[in-house]
């Protein structure tokens, strides 16, 4: 018998038991860009600082799983602790590989720190064999400096 005991992540397991999907594992995860303190890989992880753009203005996060996945609800969190912008985002969903999109979601938000510097979304959702989940941010509606950041994302 071959037998081989793995351990998996704190993380891993509270996002499990909550009933998160585990993304790093279920799906490619395609970035236009990413600062190397902030990878994308921690908007996916608790506790983490989250992903952060490496250069100002829009920006795409593209899940693409690995089998067609049901998806029940979408977990958003943002994050801005420095400046007063106008950010918008739209997320989307295809069952084609790509091909076309449907839109979930169109949003914007004011981020005015100290008072409002955090976005949380939760959507609710009934999506069936969904094979590409698309986030698109535009930082600052109003053009500027401003780099796109997402503090979490989580899928069940």
């Amino acid at each position: 018998m071959r037998k081989r005991i793995i351990t998996r992540t704190p993380e891993a397991l509270d996002s499990q038991a909550e009933g998160w999907l585990d993304v790093e594992r279920a799906a490619l995860v395609e970035i236009t860009s990413e600062e190397p303190n902030y990878p994308i890989e921690s908007a996916f992880a608790s506790g983490e600082r989250g992903w952060r753009a490496a250069t100002a203005g829009s920006q795409t996060i593209r899940l693409i799983f690995d089998q067609p996945q049901r998806l029940k609800r979408i977990s958003l969190v943002f994050e801005e602790n420095e400046e007063s912008r106008t950010q918008e985002f739209v997320l989307r969903w295809s069952s084609n590989g790509g091909n076309s999109f449907q839109e979930i979601v169109r949003q914007q938000w004011n981020f005015s720190p100290p008072d409002t510097k955090r976005e949380s979304e939760e959507y609710q959702v009934d999506l069936p064999n969904v094979t590409v989940l698309e986030l698109t941010i535009v930082p600052n509606v109003g053009g500027g400096t401003a780099r796109a950041s997402l503090k979490s994302l989580r899928l069940s």
